[in-house]
């Protein structure tokens, strides 16, 4: 596993281990034999198979006091739902991300030819895909329809960022006789999950809901690294070579990259110990000034004049504090819209040298949406294949109000109400974030 996910970097962020919730609820007695016993199997896990929440510790004390443990995820040779009975919804949430289309295509890969389940149904543009007044058609889903859509960036069903009537959404899959949803999106996702299998539980009916964690930040809790990750850390380091070559093409030239991270800085900060070209790294966890003696046009200035050229990666949620007076709008999803960091430092560091009457060029890139876009890489989509084939074992076994998680090197189950406990960041602290300033050589940017 990559440092950049590594559980041993997030030991410290659970500091009470024991209030995680770890336990799955179940629609109900598994007691159908799963096909796979036909094909010879041997490969099944049991929900005795744990993995510990904890890899390491600080103290030997904390590691022996603190042993929480999550389901093992993988196949169960006895399962709750009848193949020959059970239809399926996938839904598609939240913004776009590498490797969504390969999720997609495995699940409908793992019903079809492993459980012999032939109805799926593809809710198109997210949840709004259940609402009637949208007047948005399912589309069924095959393993003809999926073949290559793995090839292509987004997701073949759309999606949409928004809350819906959690209520018309069980309407809807009442009405179609789904007996599984899998929900592929992030945290808002989660929580309307966590809302549709509340709703479910309170009207009686036996219908699982599976979350499959997606956002291109990393910022999930309690999962190592989402999918899309390691693309999005490939291409940012493309348009940062490229940022790099133009600063090195004109005399005191700063190629300035704008990468996403609305809360965390993972992207940016995962490129920056790739290519080591990065003078600075600026992430929404690290306070950073821009005037004064220690601030960042300082030391910038400095940096021009050693060597001609800089280069200066900025996560999209660094530096909000320079945007507090502006007026608060929202998205769809109820997020703050984030000032444009990558502009204002533009226009900062041009007013800066030009009052200092010195010329210097910016080069500025924002690759964001192509990064988003792209196909995932081959990383992503063999991570990618797993998640969906162990959702749809999960969800054939009757598991519920969950989600499926890369945890400690091993795919584990997750409950919601866990899961939306926190958001994962960048600590400042370490082993991670301090081979981000080894790389770079840069100081702190605080007066």
């Amino acid at each position: 596993m990559p440092e950049t996910c590594n559980i041993v970097s997030l030991v410290d962020e659970i500091e009470n281990p024991g209030e995680i919730p770890t336990d799955i609820k179940t629609l109900g007695e598994a007691n159908i034999t799963s096909p796979f016993i036909k094909k010879d199997y041997s490969c099944f896990v049991s929900d005795d198979d744990r993995v510990l929440l904890l890899a390491s510790a600080k103290s030997a004390e904390r590691l022996r006091d603190n042993l929480p443990s999550f389901e093992l995820a993988g196949p169960r040779n006895q399962i709750y739902f009848d193949p020959s009975k059970t239809k399926c919804a996938i839904v598609t949430c939240g913004g776009l991300c590498p490797g969504i289309n390969d999720v997609i295509r495995s699940i409908v890969m793992t019903l079809f030819y492993g459980y012999g389940i032939h109805t799926v149904f593809g809710i198109r543009y997210g949840l709004r895909g259940f609402i009637a007044d949208y007047g948005l058609p399912v589309v069924e889903l095959t393993p003809q329809t999926v073949d290559r859509i793995h090839e292509y960036g987004g997701t073949v069903l759309g999606s949409s960022r928004g809350p819906q009537p959690t209520g018309k959404i069980v309407d809807a899959l009442e009405k179609m006789n789904v007996s599984i949803l899998f929900t592929i999106g992030g945290d808002g996702t989660f929580k309307a999950s966590a809302k549709i299998a509340e709703e479910i539980d309170k009207r009686g009916r036996k219908i699982a809901v599976i979350a499959i964690p997606k956002t291109i930040d990393n910022d999930i809790f309690l999962v190592s690294k989402t999918f899309g990750f390691d693309t999005a850390v490939q291409m940012a380091c493309e348009a940062i070579k490229c940022a790099h070559t133009e600063a090195l093409g004109a005399p005191n030239c700063i190629g300035l990259v704008k990468l996403m991270g609305r809360y965390a800085g993972f992207i940016a900060a995962a490129a920056t110990i790739a290519l080591r070209e990065v003078n600075y790294c600026l992430i929404p966890e690290s306070d950073f000034d821009l005037e004064g003696e220690k601030g960042l046009l300082k030391h910038l200035e400095g940096r021009l004049e050693n060597r001609g050229h800089a280069v200066i990666v900025v996560a999209e949620g660094a530096g909000q504090k320079y945007f507090e007076d502006q007026p608060k709008e929202k998205d769809l999803s109820g997020n703050v819209k984030l000032g444009d960091i990558g502009k204002f430092l533009k226009q900062k560091i041009q007013e800066h040298f030009k009052t200092a009457e010195k010329e210097v060029y910016i080069r500025y890139i924002d690759p964001s949406y192509i990064i988003r876009s792209v196909p995932s890489n081959v990383d992503d989509s063999l991570y990618c294949g797993n998640l969906g084939q162990n959702a749809v074992h999960a969800a054939m076994a009757g598991k519920t109000d969950m989600m499926v998680s890369l945890w400690n090197d091993r795919y584990v189950h997750i409950p919601l109400r866990s899961a939306i406990m926190h958001r994962k960041r960048v600590k400042l602290n370490s082993r991670f974030w301090m081979s981000v300033l080894e790389s770079t050589g840069q100081p702190s940017l605080k007066n």
